[in-house]
């Protein structure tokens, strides 16, 4: 039985990792963002997309701390996984 449960959490952690993966800030939705970041759960990312109707696409991943409840250790943490297009890695600027 044990093995069981540990080939069942095996086989979930692997997944969760394999899921997220960069994602483009501009064009995802509310649940990709979710999916992708860490630290930034449905309301968060629901606030992003909020944010970027209101004021456009992202120019530099730095904006996002005009997201209520984004912080800068957030985005840090994140950096590498934002895009800000389909192809640009949000830390090569």
């Amino acid at each position: 039985m044990r093995f069981i449960f540990a080939l069942f959490i095996a086989t979930f952690v692997s997944f969760a990792a394999w899921a997220s993966g960069p994602v483009n800030i501009n064009t995802a939705t509310a649940e990709e963002i979710a999916d992708s970041l860490k630290g930034v759960g449905e309301s968060k990312a629901q606030l992003i997309i909020q944010y970027r109707d209101e004021n456009g696409a992202f120019t530099h991943v730095d904006e996002l701390i005009n997201v209520k409840g984004i912080g800068i250790s957030t985005i840090d943490k994140n950096r590498e996984l934002i895009l800000l297009n389909d192809t640009e890695m949000a830390s090569e600027d």
